[in-house]
């Protein structure tokens, strides 16, 4: 697939006009449309071809014609012309977080800075704070900002890396000769970024290594053998394909899953028990005793099998020792998405579209939360508007009656001082109501969340932590009180599964298993291509250690209701 190339190419023609000081009305319209590109689940070429590009919002006729001239030609000439006009190194210099065109247009023209090592250069010499606006918070800003970029450089965000091998693997199960196939690495960990995608196969070496190099989004062979082969995909990311032999498909699988420091403790307890484990089995001397399967390698050491995003070495081993390990939350146990965003604030699905693909992925409930009216960025709904958007959830839960349920929410606003931005008469008449930071991530916002939570119309807190990774970190927060508050006051916490937020992350989810407070998977999607993205909000679940009983929309549509009737009871609420 093009999407991501094509997305890139009107982020950067939006970076460039923004940092020439253009009309913010084009570069709003190409900023959009990155964003709807990137984050569609179909094929740019496929919608093309097709004739559906008039379907997509936001994309009117000028940018329908750009993109077709990029997948005739693979290049737009208009784009081509805009870039040159400016220097390549910028590109860089925009690319860390915190760092906008205007910033780097001032930093271009007052301190002559074209790169990324001019920019650390100037830092240490003191010239940023030289100029208008430049006080010391924001150099250090800058500073952690250029931390963060070098830290993500050549990682790849998790639900790129699902996306492109889910696809690759979606593929090669088709084919006759793949008998048993699978993502390994980090990926298969769940893990929030991953380095190269890599993917095992037995079967029929030859015509796996021939069916994986001519695939469609296959951009650039580096590497084709007999046994393996290495590609960059259209993404522009590497994918390794390694066909194992039958019976070493299991061995190969557990020492390419790793982690690296939970196969050195296997391996330790292997040579305690008289054995050598490696990628090809399991042996006693020179006798392979098990290999064809991970369970087979695991039971005879004794142990139960370790799932495999929480192969880290956090206390796994010792648990499948024990016979103790959880029961995680499967990838299938989830009921229904809490947090989704519809075309009356800031989504480009409309309410029916949102409840179709919720009735196509399973789904018994949905919950409706369009942003509040303080997030005029976010076309956040007034009172008025709320209340209309409700007047149409009830028209569709009579036409979908015994379909699914869609619920009335809202994700409010949490004002700097802990109140929220709709009265709790507006907030009674919802079903659902999701609370969220969305300003101030300088300052200590653990108060501000404690507060919120203390009102017994808040249900849930959305993306606890403010982190989106690779460009911000997480604002001053004591996550232990939060989560202890929580548990306390009967409010779930939310994991957003969108891809680049993950939040709350692996070690939090775990804290909070630990503490008793109750979590909930969503999607904060904003299309229903964002929809599948709850895939990534259950793997980081798991590797949190969280069983079925500790995530509410897990439960039925009683149970949650009863969850929220609850927290109400609480406070003295009937």
């Amino acid at each position: 697939m093009k999407n991501k190339e094509l997305a890139d190419i009107f982020d950067r023609w939006a970076n460039i006009l923004e940092f020439m000081g253009d009309n913010p009305y084009h570069i709003r319209a190409y900023r959009n449309a990155a964003r709807l590109i990137r984050d569609l689940s179909e094929d740019i070429e496929v919608l093309a071809r097709e004739g559906k590009l008039t379907k997509l919002p936001g994309i009117g006729q000028r940018l329908q014609a750009k993109i077709l001239e990029f997948l005739r030609t693979g290049k737009i000439e208009e784009f081509e012309k805009l870039k040159a006009s400016v220097p390549d190194t910028i590109f860089t210099l925009l690319d860390i977080p915190g760092v906008g065109p205007k910033t780097v247009k001032l930093l271009y023209d007052r301190l002559g800075i074209r790169s990324l090592e001019d920019l650390k250069r100037a830092i240490e010499r003191g010239d940023l704070l030289k100029l208008p606006g430049f006080g010391p918070k924001k150099v250090e800003k800058i500073r952690k900002g250029i931390e963060l970029f070098e830290k993500a450089s050549g990682r790849i965000l998790l639900g790129i890396a699902v996306f492109i091998a889910d696809g690759i693997i979606n593929q090669l199960k088709e084919h006759s000769a793949v008998e048993r196939i699978s993502v390994a690495g980090s990926t298969r960990r769940m893990k929030e970024t991953v380095g190269d995608i890599d993917i095992l196969a037995t079967g029929k070496n030859l015509e796996i290594i021939d069916a994986f190099v001519n695939l469609p989004n296959v951009k650039e062979v580096l590497w084709k053998g007999t046994k393996k082969a290495t590609v960059i995909v259209e993404e522009g990311e590497q994918v390794d394909l390694r066909v194992i032999e039958p019976d070493s498909y299991g061995s190969a699988l557990q020492y390419f899953t790793g982690s690296k420091s939970h196969n050195i403790h296997l391996r330790t307890i292997c040579i305690k028990q008289g054995y050598k484990l490696n990628e090809y089995g399991l042996f006693k001397g020179d006798v392979k005793i098990a290999g064809r399967t991970e369970e087979e390698i695991y039971e005879a050491l004794g142990m139960d099998t370790p799932p495999p995003e929480i192969r880290e070495d956090t206390g796994e081993i010792e648990a499948a020792l024990e016979h103790r390990l959880p029961e995680l939350i499967d990838y299938g146990d989830i009921k229904g998405d809490l947090h989704i965003h519809s075309n009356w604030s800031d989504g480009a699905s409309t309410i029916e579209e949102i409840a179709l693909k919720a009735i196509e992925m399973g789904y018994k409930y949905i919950a409706i939360t369009d942003h509040s009216k303080s997030l005029r960025v976010a076309n956040g709904l007034s009172e008025e508007d709320l209340l209309k958007r409700n007047e149409e959830i009830d028209r569709l839960n009579k036409k979908f009656q015994g379909k699914i349920k869609i619920l009335k929410g809202t994700e409010v606003d949490i004002l700097p001082d802990g109140s929220l931005d709709y009265n709790d008469e507006i907030l009674s008449q919802l079903d659902f109501v999701v609370a969220a930071i969305h300003s101030r991530f300088t300052q200590d916002n653990t108060k501000r969340i404690l507060k919120a939570m203390e009102n017994p119309y808040v249900n849930a807190i959305a993306h606890p932590t403010g982190r989106v990774i690779g460009q911000r970190e997480s604002y001053p927060v004591d996550i232990e009180a939060v989560i202890k508050k929580a548990a306390e006051t009967g409010t779930a916490l939310e994991i957003n599964a969108y891809y680049n937020r993950l939040d709350l992350k692996d070690v939090h989810c775990r804290l909070a298993v630990k503490y008793g407070a109750k979590l909930v998977i969503s999607t904060d999607s904003h299309h229903v291509d964002h929809m599948w993205m709850i895939k990534l909000g259950v793997g980081t679940a798991r590797r949190g250690w969280v069983e079925k009983k500790d995530v509410i929309n897990a439960k039925g549509l009683r149970e949650l209701q009863k969850f929220v009737k609850e927290k109400r009871k609480k406070f003295g609420i009937s």
